[in-house]
């Protein structure tokens, strides 16, 4: 009988232990414990956009594979820095993640001095998403490709004016980018958001601005003319529309984009655990068709890569933020 009893013991240990590996879970992390209480993932925004809604998607399937709570916490203020902040001072146990955007760990300490480090107080996951931004003029520019926009600028120097989503913003970034680029002088006409900023071109009050796909999307074709995406391919919403780097200028990439991070000294196992989940999330029907719903494009990449990422980032809109003589 003991006999018995001692070997179905182990026949249900050994189950166990198959059992963790079929959900996904590395046997250093089970043995470690991890999850086992809620995990919280910061999100630098309010409810609503993109940033959330990705999060929102992490969070139910993370809870869905690896059985524990995956609560979403928005942490707002301060263009998302604060959520960042936070993130970057919490315990290095796995128990505290965010769903970052470029412009917390690219954009702002590019344009200011922040009280972390985005390539040393964190630790990169995964870059989930992407989307590129796109130029728009109103129906009534006289231009319909890049060259013919650039040519029309060249010829009224300093008096076309392009609108952005506020001073320093990704928008304005973008375009100032392009604008030292090409060789251009141009108006800068700030506005407080994406939202106003469209509605202004569309009304006819401004020429063109160089934003957000998922902004310029509901509009293309119709109130708003595209006429370049600053991607590295071109855009699957968007096939006709030509990249920068099509249209004369190679090697003109800008993107926006949210991955997950997690503070720095997070053990390996479970900073790769997380990745290898988020690649697993992106290759479910559902979470592909709530991304496409967004406008932005899945990726799922290596903690390496998304580090790389960041790194390449950093450096770009550095150069921007010298090129439109951003300060904050």
């Amino acid at each position: 009988m003991t006999t018995r009893r001692a070997l179905l013991k182990s026949l249900a240990a050994g189950a166990m232990v198959a059992g963790a590996g079929t959900m996904g879970l590395p046997l250093s992390a089970r043995a470690s414990g991890w999850p086992d209480r809620p995990v919280r993932i910061l999100v630098p925004f309010a409810a609503g956009g993109n940033t959330d809604g990705i999060a929102r998607l992490l969070a139910a399937h993370l809870s869905d594979r690896l059985g524990q709570q995956f609560v979403v916490e928005n942490r707002t203020g301060a263009g998302g820095t604060i959520a960042a902040e936070a993130t970057a001072r919490s315990p290095a146990d796995g128990y505290t993640l965010m769903v970052a955007a470029v412009a917390q760990m690219a954009v702002f300490p590019a344009i200011k001095k922040t009280n972390y480090d985005p390539l040393t107080d964190f630790a990169a996951v995964s870059n989930v998403a992407s989307n590129p931004f796109c130029l728009v003029v109103h129906p009534s520019f006289p231009a319909t490709t890049l060259p013919e926009l650039v040519a029309y600028v060249k010829e009224r120097p300093g008096k076309v004016v392009y609108a952005s989503g506020g001073n320093g913003s990704i928008s304005h970034l973008t375009m100032a980018l392009f604008v030292k680029r090409a060789g251009l002088e141009m108006m800068h006409t700030p506005y407080r958001g994406g939202a106003p900023a469209v509605a202004d071109v569309i009304a006819g009050h401004v020429p063109m601005y160089f934003g957000n796909l998922s902004e310029a999307l509901p509009h293309a074709g119709g109130a708003l003319r595209p006429i370049a995406v600053s991607g590295a391919t071109r855009a699957a919403k968007l096939p006709a529309v030509p990249t920068v780097a099509e249209q004369g200028y190679p090697g003109f990439k800008t993107d926006t984009w949210n991955g997950l991070t997690a503070p720095a000294g997070t053990p390996k196992e479970i900073v790769d655990l997380l990745a290898r989940e988020v690649k697993a999330a992106l290759k479910e029907k559902k979470t592909l068709e709530q991304l496409d719903s967004f406008g932005v494009d899945p990726i799922g990449s290596t903690p390496d890569e998304f580090k790389a990422t960041i790194a390449a980032d950093l450096a770009l809109w550095r150069e921007a933020v010298k090129d439109a003589n951003v300060s904050l």
